[in-house]
């Protein structure tokens, strides 16, 4: 398939050298490089996750599984005001 991609100078220069050492086409020589590029897994630089806990209970009577408790907290706080 045939397509137009726009390189820098030197680049071109330097891939037509390389095609010509080793004897091939500068159409080989950037679909080995694309190749290359497709087929290298993408680094993803995330910080490892890290749960934070603590041991007992957040506030007295509160129960973390049962969220609605922390709602009805909550609300009870704003009504307060």
């Amino acid at each position: 398939m045939r397509t137009t991609i726009d390189l820098p100078e030197p680049m071109l220069r330097a891939a037509k050298r390389r095609a010509e050492e080793r004897n091939v086409t500068l159409s080989e020589i950037v679909t080995d490089a694309l190749r290359a590029e497709l087929n290298t897994k993408p680094t993803v630089s995330t910080k490892p996750f890290r749960l934070i806990t603590a041991k007992g209970k957040p506030f007295p009577g509160i129960d973390l599984n049962k969220t609605s408790a922390l709602t009805a907290m909550d609300d009870e706080a704003e009504y307060r005001r």
